[in-house]
């Protein structure tokens, strides 16, 4: 019996947008995206930018940065570009002067050097700032190009989830949420040839 079904051929209901979540097919091949859950800050004519959620380093930002407090904030690896760099996203909107808001009260960038003076006061939380080695970038349409190969879902997840530590089962946890064939793709193993 044959099925009519595509079952990795993913239906986009929402449209990649800042503040949407990119959430990678199974089987996706890149080191920095294979089963990665994506956080866009941007998306325009000019190309796409975010943040992988749920790729932590294990080390606090303290370790990294110079001169940075002691703190508990710890770093996640954003994406394969410029990964010499530190990004980072928070809700604590117009307190950071030159951030940018990117939706539902959490904004991307801002004055660091007032970062690490309130992180220094303790004025911060871990749930309030999240960083991150590097980005996800696109090019123009190039993301768009990846979506049409169907190697994203775009979801949306609350600010809390977004702002978050991440634990390692957390794609699993984002494709668990759906009630159709993308809940199955928790399921599959990283390699279906060991399985």
């Amino acid at each position: 019996m044959e099925l009519n079904i595509d079952f990795f051929h993913i239906v986009n209901d929402n449209v990649a947008e800042k503040g949407n979540i990119l959430i990678s097919e199974p089987f996706l091949g890149d080191n920095y995206f294979r089963r990665s859950v994506v956080y866009l800050t941007e998306n325009n004519e000019e190309g796409s930018l975010g943040f992988v959620l749920n790729k932590p380093i294990g080390v606090s930002i303290n370790e990294i940065v110079d001169d940075f407090p002691e703190s508990d904030f710890t770093i996640s690896v954003g994406g394969p570009v410029s990964n010499n760099t530190v990004h980072y996203i928070h809700t604590l909107g117009a307190r950071i002067p030159d951030s940018v808001l990117v939706s539902d009260g959490i904004s991307w960038g801002g004055d660091f050097e007032l970062i690490k003076e309130l992180i220094a006061e303790g004025a911060v939380k871990p749930h309030e700032l999240r960083f991150f080695l590097g980005y996800a970038g696109w090019s123009p349409d190039q993301l768009d190009g990846e979506m049409q190969e169907h190697a994203w879902l775009v979801g949306k997840i609350p600010p809390r989830m977004v702002m978050q530590e991440m634990d390692p089962e957390f794609w699993k946890k984002t494709l668990a949420s759906y009630n159709n064939k993308y809940r199955a793709w928790a399921n599959f193993p990283e390699d279906p040839g060991l399985n």
